[in-house]
């Protein structure tokens, strides 16, 4: 029997084109769009939402191809991105959620399980992100830290 999907890439989920350049119909200027960028986050958006946002309300298809730039790029040089990797704060947040969801329920195994699973994959990415030198050397995953940093 002939197999319906082939491997790697699947079926399903968005996938932008292959093109090199932007698209005729695009009319604003490099500037406009690192504003919109620097305006978003300002209001505290994730790069992921501020791509997400300028996709669906401006109709900006690419920020790269129309600056040259990463969103990241753009709010590094404005001094605007997060103290910590967007994936890391993430998993913070998700951390602290299942510590206190374990404390209301001390028998729930499959979600101890879990968040063992989970603080194992936060401390590869810190281990990641010290040797990019992106966290410090010194810097400790301590569950109390976290929900202090998660709250900022």
């Amino acid at each position: 029997m002939a197999r319906m999907y082939s491997r790697g890439k699947g079926k399903h989920g968005s996938k932008k084109p292959p093109t090199k350049k932007l698209p005729s119909w695009f009319k604003l200027d490099k500037k406009t769009v690192e504003n919109l960028v620097i305006e978003l986050a300002k209001q505290r958006y994730s790069s992921a939402k501020i791509g997400l946002i300028l996709r669906d309300k401006y109709g900006i298809p690419d920020v790269k191809k129309a600056t040259g730039k990463t969103i990241s790029q753009i709010m590094k040089e404005n001094k605007l991105y997060p103290e910590y990797p967007e994936d890391l704060l993430n998993l913070f947040k998700k951390a602290v959620r299942l510590y206190e969801h374990l404390q209301k329920n001390k028998a729930d195994k499959h979600s101890k399980h879990g968040f063992e699973n989970l603080e194992s994959k936060i401390k590869r990415l810190i281990k990641y992100y010290q040797r990019k030198k992106v966290l410090p050397k010194d810097f400790v995953y301590d569950i109390e830290k976290i929900k202090l940093i998660v709250q900022k």
